[in-house]
């Protein structure tokens, strides 16, 4: 406490690669890679959503431990010694991206694609002539214009499912079902999504990193071979739709409304929306 009374944030340091970090105490070590200016690859792991540890791409190593950790959910303890870039940890996250391409389509999985280059991952070396790469392919589900899920995309990252429970919707419309390589993501029950608990908030679409989820207007745009994300405009404003205040990024490719997004550090919406922030912009294109 300073002498003014007022409550000062406690600090821990703990040194990665080789460079000491200090960040406040309660931190993970992702945050304070991102201190550091570290670039770590992550997967299930967003800003606004409580760390899962299921992909395991954001391992470090840490001195002392006998196993990699998940720098994404381990928190930051004083005197901490990591290393992020050494043989061990490179290896094991080429690994996982690896197992990760070899089972499913990941081409729109463009963060993963980046990291795939810089870690050297090559998922077809697990093929060869007479035993080629089984990806899991689905048919596309299109119930509305609203959104699409593709299956044959989905990594199983849990993203979609805590951004409809306790982090943002506290709808639980879906969930992971099933074991193994039977596990998919599901409503309860298995029911279509009119008929589960779903409100279409579109917050799992949000923040889905594969495409697995997408809008409507961008996988006809896709399929149509004239999704242009370099040609496009984003613009930040606030929702016309109530008085709450949410803001919004409007996405506009050709002079339309493509998608909307909402700021992951955005005070109220903290990247979540309602259903008519983040689909109910067609009025703005009606004659």
């Amino acid at each position: 406490m300073t002498a003014a009374g007022t409550i000062t944030e406690t600090a821990v340091t703990l040194t990665i690669d080789g460079r000491p970090v200090e960040v406040a105490e309660g931190s993970t070590i992702h945050a304070a890679c991102v201190e550091a200016g570290i670039d770590t690859p992550t997967l299930c792991w967003a800003e606004n959503l409580t760390p899962v540890n299921v992909c395991r791409v954001c391992v470090v190593e840490l001195e002392g431990s006998r196993a990699l950790v998940p720098s994404c959910s381990r928190p930051a303890d004083d005197g901490m010694v990591v290393q992020t870039d050494t043989a061990r940890v490179r290896h094991s996250r080429r690994m996982v991206l690896e197992f990760l391409g070899s089972g499913v389509d990941l081409s729109q999985a463009e963060d993963l694609q980046r990291w795939m280059e810089a870690y050297g991952a090559d998922p077809d070396r697990y093929a060869d002539e007479d035993h080629p790469v089984e990806r899991v392919e689905e048919p596309v589900k299109v119930q509305d214009e609203l959104y699409i899920r593709d299956y044959s995309k989905c990594v199983l990252c849990y993203k979609c499912v805590e951004a409809c429970g306790d982090d943002a919707q506290h709808t639980f419309a879906i969930a992971v079902a099933g074991r193994g390589f039977d596990a998919r993501i599901s409503t309860e029950f298995d029911v279509t999504l009119p008929d589960s608990a779903c409100v279409y908030c579109g917050n799992c679409v949000g923040v889905c990193p594969t495409g697995a989820l997408q809008f409507k207007s961008e996988y006809d745009l896709r399929q149509a071979d004239e999704w242009r994300p370099e040609d496009q405009s984003v613009t930040r404003t606030v929702c016309s739709y109530c008085g709450v205040g949410c803001n919004l990024e409007l996405h506009v490719q050709d002079e339309r409304i493509v998608k909307v997004t909402s700021p992951a550090d955005h005070s109220v919406t903290s990247g979540h929306l309602c259903i008519k922030g983040r689909f109910g912009w067609q009025y703005v294109h009606g004659e």
